[in-house]
């Protein structure tokens, strides 16, 4: 510091470079390109690590709807297994017992029961096993013409026709055993009575889409359930009439029941049951074949939906199935049902939710 100035007056002038001995008050600015890296980075770093935080959401969200579907799932099927059980213990009751407002349970060859739980609606159909084709005692022409309505394919339904009549038959050997014989593991066919329908996924040509059936786009393009072979044959089934109530679209076609005519019983039946034929008549469409109900042999087949927290009607619909031997239970009231077949998977194209549901 230096000071100077005139006669009379002093003038301080303070020198403000600095001195080789004065410490530094402040640190250099980082150059231009070093601060743009460093913003540039962590911009990096906040993208990464926002990316990672909505993958983590994402896949917590994803596992979460997955544990809930799959527990909503699996309550919906014990609640038609449990529909099952409840409808064969009404059955057991018979007429006998009645609702607070005075109606049965239950009364002999009921189409349809209705059933209210905490959790869930249920609706338990009676199937007679006279819906269906006896597998053993079909015609070749009744097979194959029901195999036609399935795959639409007339030259596959030949073929499959043919397998199906060898494999029954007691013919040994017959001309598909060498196919049967080439496969890894090796089997041999049949040649007796099929004993149970499920081994019509052995013969030659059935495939799974052809048992079980498939989905197919309609005029509009949306998809529709095909029901398979397992709809239209069965090893308790007869020669006819079949019950129009519950009979397979595929199986009245290859009745020759016209396709309109079928439309219009499968639209007619799912708002309520036929109780006589002249119900079915007055739709004005031929039905060679067909009629209402059955005797011993019965698909009880349930289809359950949940109740959401809010008390309407769930899109979580199963189903469960079992086949029993039903007698007169006011010949048989100790003992009147005989479960011979539990199946947990009862989809089929015919199956009727309870309302609210999606079909």
């Amino acid at each position: 510091m230096r000071i100077s100035g005139k006669s009379g007056s002093r003038k301080r002038v303070v020198d403000s470079r600095p001195s080789v001995d004065d410490p530094p008050t402040s640190r250099s600015p980082l150059p231009t390109t070093q601060r743009g890296g460093a913003l540039l980075v962590v911009l990096w770093i906040s993208a990464a690590l926002t990316a990672i935080a909505f993958s983590v959401s994402t896949t917590v969200r994803d596992e979460t709807g997955r544990v809930e579907s799959s527990g909503d799932g699996l309550r919906a099927s014990y609640l038609a297994d449990g529909a099952i059980e409840r409808a064969i213990q009404w059955i057991c009751w018979g007429p006998s017992y009645r609702r607070p407002d005075g109606t049965p349970f239950y009364q002999w060859k009921m189409p349809r029961l209705a059933m209210t739980f905490p959790s869930g609606d249920a609706l338990v159909e009676m199937i007679p096993e006279s819906a269906k084709m006896n597998i053993n005692r079909a015609t070749p022409d009744d097979i194959a013409r029901v195999v036609a309505a399935i795959s639409g394919d007339a030259a596959e339904a030949q073929q499959v026709t043919a397998a199906i009549v060898d494999w029954r038959s007691g013919t040994f050997p017959g001309p598909f055993d060498s196919f049967y014989q080439a496969l890894n593991p090796t089997f041999q066919a049949r040649h007796a009575s099929i004993q149970e329908i499920e081994e019509l996924l052995d013969v030659q040509g059935v495939t799974p889409e052809l048992f079980y059936g498939t989905y197919v786009p309609d005029a509009q393009g949306r998809l529709y359930s095909s029901g398979g072979l397992r709809d239209c044959f069965s090893v308790w089934g007869g020669p006819g009439p079949y019950d129009v109530n519950t009979a397979s679209p595929a199986l009245m076609l290859a009745l020759g029941v016209p396709p309109e005519g079928v439309a219009a019983i499968v639209s007619a039946r799912r708002v309520a049951p036929f109780s006589a034929m002249a119900q079915v008549n007055a739709l004005g469409f031929s039905t060679p074949r067909l009629g209402i109900g059955g005797n011993v042999m019965w698909t009880l087949r349930a289809v359950a939906r949940l109740h959401s927290p809010n008390g309407a009607p769930s899109q979580v619909v199963r189903s469960a199935s079992a086949v029993i031997k039903m007698l007169d239970p006011t010949y048989y009231a100790a003992d009147p049902v005989h479960v011979l077949r539990w199946y947990e998977d009862a989809w089929s194209e015919n199956e009727i939710a309870p309302p609210g549901a999606m079909q």
